[in-house]
């Protein structure tokens, strides 16, 4: 008997539509110029804000790999010059925390101990400013769907990065178990694909660009079909 065609066999599942985004920079008018003021204001500052400076420098365009994995990391190196405190900001990864109010607890934690080990950072005045910035998502329509995930494999690879930050990081803040948009989709196919969504939970998408992020789910995309079609 001849087996069903997988992506005809698919036809009655949700598609997948593949969708794009842009980040709005929006000012909070909170700035900050010594490590003190800037430890107060990170206290009331809005978790839209740490999420900006944590993750919107992936969408930002530059040449060269990025000195530091975060804004404040960059700040008190560059602006308050303290190499020690910024080295343990930017080894802060915020996949590892399970809500941003972690994060925040965790890099005002940071701070209190560094002014403890050095008390002129407290009145120490930066060379530059640190001025807080939300920002806003805007989410665009490519019209594009898929119907099983085996087409995910030659299609991925040919996606924007902002579509990549969307269903891959983004999407943490928006599915009920915080996961990736791919990963919430292959749930709705039982447990067919368990072990494609455990090697997709093992990817770190923090450290390191956008691109290789990209190339990284290409490969284990077109891995997992390879092994898996007869």
């Amino acid at each position: 008997m001849a087996q069903p065609d997988p992506i005809e066999s698919a036809d009655l599942m949700e598609p997948f539509s593949i969708k794009d985004c842009a980040l709005v920079a929006l000012a909070t008018g909170r700035k900050a110029r010594v490590l003190q003021e800037f430890r107060s204001e990170l206290v009331n500052i809005d978790a839209a804000s740490i999420y900006n400076h944590f993750w919107g420098g992936l969408l930002q365009s530059r040449f060269g790999e990025r000195e530091y994995n975060n804004d404040f990391a960059s700040w008190v190196r560059h602006g308050v010059h303290d190499a020690i405190l910024a080295e343990r900001l930017s080894a802060l990864a915020p996949t590892t925390f399970s809500t941003l109010e972690a994060l925040r607890q965790e890099i005002i934690e940071l701070i209190d101990n560094r002014l403890d080990e050095a008390e002129h950072l407290a009145w120490t005045r930066a060379t530059q400013q640190f001025e807080f910035i939300c920002s806003q998502i805007v989410v665009f329509d490519t019209t594009m769907q898929l119907q099983h995930p085996r087409e995910l494999a030659p299609v991925i690879t040919t996606l924007s990065i902002s579509s990549i930050f969307y269903h891959f990081i983004d999407a943490r803040r928006r599915t009920p178990d915080e996961r990736d948009d791919f990963s919430d989709w292959l749930t709705t196919f039982g447990d067919e694909f368990t072990p494609l969504k455990e090697e997709l939970a093992g990817i770190d998408p923090y450290f390191g660009s956008l691109s290789e992020l990209r190339d990284k789910l290409g490969q284990v995309f077109t891995s997992h079909f390879q092994e898996t079609t007869p």
